[in-house]
This record gives structure tokens, C-alpha cells and sequence, in this order.
């Protein structure tokens, strides 16, 4: 404990020492800290089918992954078509009139990336996270979330987030989905296991966007785009 006489025997020495010349230097600026950008109300807490989602913390994720309308950048592909960029960190769903809705994504990490074509072959509110058996495989402390033990229940800690969408080729199951999360900091980050992450208050609005049988177009490159971002 800190008394009150071993606090002035400090202060005397410090005198002693030249401290106290404050009055006779300049001390060197230090410079404040600059804040980070407020977000977009958007990205404030949600109350959503009962369970209170938080809002998205400021200088957690990059400006530019946020959620935003663009020009649309694929006027080859139809409207309702999902594109999304792993290189970029990108989704694009296409919109009429020449524009597409943007969002920032995390993809999966070196060795679980996927590329090719898809469908949305369905889509849930809240949905059960099943951890695939060869996921349990090499994680031996999912197996109380596995497919024969019924998954993971619904909330704001499922792997899942507040939506998902099931992503199929040629009527089978690729085991990808796009769905929400609850970690922030991974959007523009290669961190899954391959499925395309957004954050919870982006893939509610996703979700309602997106037509019913949508294509999907998950691409592992895009010079153009990967360009436009310097």
C-alpha cells in the first residue's frame, strides 16, 4: 500500500531529479487518437423473433464492407442472381435498374474454400446448426452438435447467426450456406469452414431480398474487382 509519506518522499525526489522543469521545455505533442466512424443505424441493436441482437460495434469492421447500393457490377447475370467474391470479400445480390445491394462477407479459410454454382434451395429464420460428421471428425468436442445428435439449438451464439440460406447444385445438398454470425471481426477475413458469413443485421436483409430458387455464383477470383479496391 502506497502511504502518504512514502507518496512524498516520491514527489521529493522526483523534484530533485528535474521533473518538475515542465515550465522551461516544450513537452512533444502526443496525438489523440483518432475515433473510429460511427456506423450506420442499421447496424444497431435488433430485436428479432425474440432474441436481442447487438449492435455491431464501431471500428470492428472496415467501412468499406459495409452494406450499401452500388452500380451494379455483373449486368451479365439476372436480377436476383448472388455473386459473391472470395478475393474481394464481397456479396453482390443483382437489383433492377442497373444497381446491386453489397455486402461484406467472411469466406472460408485456405483448404475449405469453394467455387461454382448454386441455387437457394430454401432458407430459415433462426436455424439449428448440425455439425457435419467430418467436421466432428477432426473436431472431436462437436460431437454433441453433430447431425445424429440434432445439432446446435437456435440463438445468438449458433455458428448459424439469425438466418441462413441452404445452397444446393443439381438437387444435392453442397453442405454451404450464407448465413449470419455473431463474430463482427471476421467479415472481410478468410476464417470458415467454407460457408459465406454475414453479419446478423446484413443477412436479415438478405434474406428478404432474395427471390425464392436464387442462383448462386461464389466466385475464388475477380482481377477487376480486387483492382477497384486499391
Amino acid at each position: 500500500m502506497i502511504t502518504r509519506r512514502v507518496f512524498l518522499s516520491a514527489a521529493s525526489a522526483a523534484a530533485l531529479s528535474g521533473c518538475t522543469s515542465i515550465g522551461s521545455r516544450e513537452l512533444p505533442a502526443v496525438a489523440a487518437k483518432p475515433q473510429p466512424k460511427a456506423m450506420p443505424a442499421h447496424y444497431g441493436p435488433v430485436l428479432d423473433e425474440g432474441y436481442q441482437i447487438p449492435a455491431v460495434p464501431a471500428g470492428v469492421v472496415p467501412e468499406r464492407f459495409w452494406r450499401q447500393r452500388v452500380s451494379n457490377p455483373f449486368p451479365e447475370e439476372a436480377t436476383g442472381t448472388i455473386i459473391v467474391d472470395t478475393s474481394t470479400f464481397f456479396l453482390h445480390l443483382v437489383e433492377d435498374g442497373g444497381t446491386a445491394m453489397r455486402y461484406g462477407v467472411g469466406v472460408g479459410q485456405q483448404g475449405f474454400s469453394w467455387g461454382g454454382t448454386a441455387v437457394v434451395q430454401y432458407k430459415r429464420k433462426w436455424p439449428t446448426w448440425k455439425a457435419p460428421d467430418d467436421m466432428v471428425a477432426r473436431k472431436p468436442e462437436l460431437e454433441p452438435y453433430s447431425v445424429a445428435n440434432g445439432g446446435m439449438a437456435p440463438g445468438l451464439m449458433n455458428p448459424l447467426g439469425a438466418r441462413a440460406l441452404y445452397l444446393f447444385d443439381n438437387g444435392e445438398d453442397t453442405l454451404y450456406r450464407i448465413h449470419g454470425n455473431p463474430e463482427a471481426h471476421s467479415i472481410g477475413q478468410a476464417v470458415s469452414s467454407g460457408c459465406i458469413r454475414l453479419l446478423n443485421q446484413d443477412i436479415i436483409d438478405l434474406y428478404e431480398r432474395v427471390p425464392s430458387r436464387a442462383r448462386v455464383i461464389v466466385r475464388q477470383s475477380s482481377p477487376a474487382l480486387t483492382a477497384g479496391l486499391a
